[in-house]
């Protein structure tokens, strides 16, 4: 016995060939010629059964498969079982495709097998040839399907008609849901179908802790079924006596909405779940010549737009959210009986399918990550560069290729930096520059410029600081002037003198190493918090107005971080603090991945809990600005020699609230 099979390169069509090796015979598959080198990387999983696989050069979209006439009377007779599998299951592809390999590839399959006689040719279609049927759409059922107008749906529908009307030999048609990876394996080799809303669950789940309930979407029913089901289905049915003119729905019987399935494949990832479900029906009184001219506003595509880039999500992905048709698959339950194939439950297989595409699919991956990938030979200005945050992140600019700008005000302590750069090979250059001296800001910027020609990066990161409570601050206004001097008016400065450079370069970014207190509003920080927020607010409006200009900025609500800045406060010998390495880090995060914002989770919390529950974050602050009295400094004494251990009540609260300032 001698089978044929288009389309066993993809995804079905290779486990369909592990499926048809274990039986007996020949298998005859279509490779165009410049796929063959695709055919032999699949070969090591056939193993000894290689040698039973035999290409045969052809081209879906040639008649009769562009085989040459000595392949088709070798063929003529032989071929017992013809798949015909190769097809563009693709939302996102163009209709002139997927006409011609859906449909028009369908038709030259239908002639070759034909031509050589196949004993019965088995089509691979799909549940998407009901179109948007409401209702249940029986096995029987064809001419029924309604609203064909995605071209994915219509060429499906089209070639399965081309089966039914052209098709001369034995035929049987199989309509599988939507197929998933394998639910042993969790293997796929492309992101499709509920795949495209991963990149979204992966982002709540860094953003929010797995606890926190978010709000979803509830959905239409969404048919879903691993590819090992489809196949051993499909080989069970396809080699089974008088099944010939039948058609198969390979889907699950109990299918989920789609804010269940989310759901799942959320709690696979540890990610938040969305347990208030909103139907989106519920906006379906909204006329469409509404929603179409609200979608037409240039703002709202380039948001659309953006935002689905983002997330890596095709354009019509939502259209498809209420899907209406549910499918009766009695024909193959009944073909099926006996066999013990039926579909697993999601639940039992979804962490496989979300394992594989974190480790092997995730576009993340393709990226490249690397530090120097994104900084060689770009000029970065590190401010603050000789100690803590800024000489860490300067050693991993230098070393990773960038031409990094070190400034500081004491060139006293860049020349140990400085050497250390020159030792990493590091093509470094330090500018003394004090950023409360708007006057010496302005010469920084003109001194970079000539000297390089551009500025690629700016990393906002030099700072003061001020932990003194407000009472034991009413005759230190100057500390308010000063803190802001430095933290917004000195970093303003440099941002106000770089951009028209980026901007004529044709892009830069700006990143600004902000504070968790931002978002916590921790009390005693008073002043250097509302300089931190007045450069973030800053940072927020100048984004909007600059980012067509690729200009980017990033702000980063920092944690608590061990440096010079925090080591006159004895208290926090005791908290857990970021090393600036690790800091640093975050630095880099930053520049490989240009977000808007990197903050911790309790970051991220804090500044919820201040929306949601105002009071109440406030009583929490106060219990802590109660804990944690001002140093002997603050209170006008003289300092304590010696450092005063925490009590079990502050070790535990602050083990609690990791990374913000107390």
């Amino acid at each position: 016995m001698a089978y044929f099979v288009t389309g066993a390169t993809g995804f079905i069509g290779r486990f369909l060939i592990d499926k048809l090796l274990r039986r007996e015979g020949t298998i005859h598959v279509l490779v165009r010629k410049q796929s063959l080198a695709k055919l032999d990387e699949l070969r090591p999983r056939w193993g000894a059964h290689q040698s039973r696989v035999i290409a045969v050069v052809g081209d879906l979209s040639k008649p009769r498969l562009g085989l040459s006439a000595a392949d088709a009377a070798r063929l003529k007779g032989k071929v017992k079982h013809f798949f015909h599998l190769a097809a563009v299951y693709d939302l996102a592809a163009d209709a002139p495709s997927q006409q011609k390999a859906n449909v028009e590839g369908t038709r030259h399959a239908v002639q070759l097998a034909e031509a050589i006689g196949a004993g019965c040719f088995h089509h691979m279609s799909s549940i998407a040839a009901a179109g948007m049927y409401e209702g249940v759409f029986r096995e029987d059922m064809f001419e029924e399907a309604e609203e064909l107008e995605h071209p994915y749906f219509r060429t499906k529908h089209d070639s399965e008609g081309v089966v039914r009307a052209e098709c001369k030999r034995p035929w049987r048609i199989y309509r599988p849901g939507i197929v998933v990876g394998h639910s042993k394996t969790g293997e796929i080799d492309k992101i499709d179908g509920p795949y495209y809303f991963f990149k979204l669950i992966q982002k709540m789940r860094a953003a929010l802790p797995s606890w926190m309930p978010t709000v979803g979407i509830e959905g239409g029913r969404i048919n879903i079924v691993p590819v090992d089901f489809v196949v051993d289905a499909m080989d069970h049915i396809a080699h089974r006596k008088g099944l010939d003119g039948g058609c198969f729905h390979l889907t699950d019987p109990d299918p989920r909405r789609v804010g269940e399935v989310l759901n799942l494949f959320a709690r696979a990832a540890h990610a938040p779940q969305m347990t208030m479900r909103v139907n989106a029906k519920m906006f379906s009184f909204i006329p469409s010549f509404v929603v179409d001219s609200i979608m037409s506003l240039a703002p709202v595509r380039r948001l659309q737009s953006q935002v689905l880039a983002d997330l890596g999500m095709p354009r019509d992905v939502f259209a498809f959210v209420n899907y209406p048709t549910r499918f009766d698959n009695r024909a193959a339950e009944k073909a099926l009986k006996g066999s013990g194939i039926a579909v697993p439950r999601l639940e039992d297989y979804a962490w496989r399918l979300w394992d594989y595409w974190e480790r092997h699919l995730d576009p993340d991956l393709f990226v490249d990550r690397s530090l120097s990938g994104k900084v060689r030979d770009k000029v970065l200005v590190i401010t603050g560069g000789t100690s803590g945050i800024g000489e860490a992140v300067a050693y991993k600019a230098g070393e990773a290729g960038a031409r990094v700008v070190v400034v500081a005000r004491d060139a006293g302590k860049a020349a140990p930096v400085m050497k250390r750069l020159g030792s990493l090979g590091a093509h470094a250059r330090f500018i003394s520059c004090d950023l409360s001296n708007l006057e010496e800001c302005d010469r920084l910027v003109a001194t970079v410029l000539k000297d390089f020609g551009r500025i690629d990066f700016l990393v906002n990161n030099a700072g003061r600081s001020i932990r003194r409570g407000i009472a034991a601050s009413y005759d230190r206004f100057h500390d308010f002037e000063r803190t802001m001097q430095l933290n917004y008016f000195g970093s303003l400065r440099l941002v106000m003198g770089f951009l028209p450079a980026m901007v004529r370069q044709g892009g830069g970014h700006i990143i600004n190493i902000s504070s968790i207190g931002v978002l916590t509003r921790a009390p005693r920080f008073s002043a250097y918090v509302a300089s931190k927020a007045a450069l973030d607010a800053f940072s927020a409006c100048a984004a909007s107005e600059f980012i067509d200009n690729n200009v980017h900025f990033t702000t980063i609500n920092m944690p608590l971080v061990k440096t010079p800045m925090t080591a006159p406060t004895k208290l926090y010998n005791h908290l857990p603090m970021l090393e600036p390495v690790q800091a640093a880090d975050l630095v880099v995060e930053a520049i490989i991945r240009r977000p808007v914002r990197i903050a911790t989770r309790l970051g991220v919390f804090g500044e919820v809990l201040h929306a949601v529950a105002p009071k109440a974050t406030q009583i929490i602050l106060n219990a802590a600005f109660r804990m944690f009295p001002d140093s002997p400094v603050a209170q006008g004494r003289k300092a304590d020699a010696q450092d005063v251990p925490l009590t079990a009540e502050q070790v535990a609260f602050a083990q609690l609230t990791q990374g913000i300032h107390w």
